[in-house]
């Protein structure tokens, strides 16, 4: 059986990582843009994982460019925007693309394990959101509107899982 932990990708600073690193974590895996409405979103992102990392929670942020164009910089440019205005510490990734035939496989396993909205699979925008359990598994995908700190009871409970 697949799972989180199956997969690989690269950190921001070009270094590969295996998401089987984070076994025994709660994940939340987030596709992230630095020009969006939604870029806000990264100082709750922050919050929950200053809040929770001591207790077993990881964000993972995956900047994408696929959702127009916000994300253009290179990964250098990326890393430095987060932690300049939104003091960023979770784990950042390469860019990656989360639709399509080139889509990261980690995004065409989550898409494909939970749904979006009336069954579809494609990522709709920017800060679309993953909650994976302790054992690598799909709990929940959020909308790019439910806001980092909506998260929060669901994100206590798979900590207790």
């Amino acid at each position: 059986m697949t799972s989180v932990y199956d997969f690989s990708a690269t950190t921001i600073d070009g270094k590969p990582r295996k998401l089987a690193d984070y076994k025994g974590k709660v994940l939340l895996v987030v596709n992230t843009a630095s020009k969006c409405g939604f870029t806000p979103q990264y100082k709750g992102l922050e919050a929950l994982y200053k809040k929770y990392k001591d207790k077993g929670l990881v964000v993972l942020g995956f900047p994408s460019n696929q959702f127009g164009a916000q994300e253009p910089g290179p990964e250098s440019e990326i890393a430095e925007f987060c932690e300049m205005n939104f003091g960023v510490t979770f784990p950042l990734f390469s860019k990656v693309d989360v639709n399509g035939d080139a889509a990261h496989p980690l995004f065409k396993y989550l898409t494909s394990t939970k749904k979006g909205l009336l069954g579809s699979e494609a990522i709709k925008w920017n800060f679309t959101k993953f909650l994976v359990g302790k054992d690598g598994n799909v709990i929940e995908r959020y909308a790019p509107t439910t806001k980092p700190e909506d998260l929060e009871k669901d994100i206590e409970r798979a900590l207790l899982a």
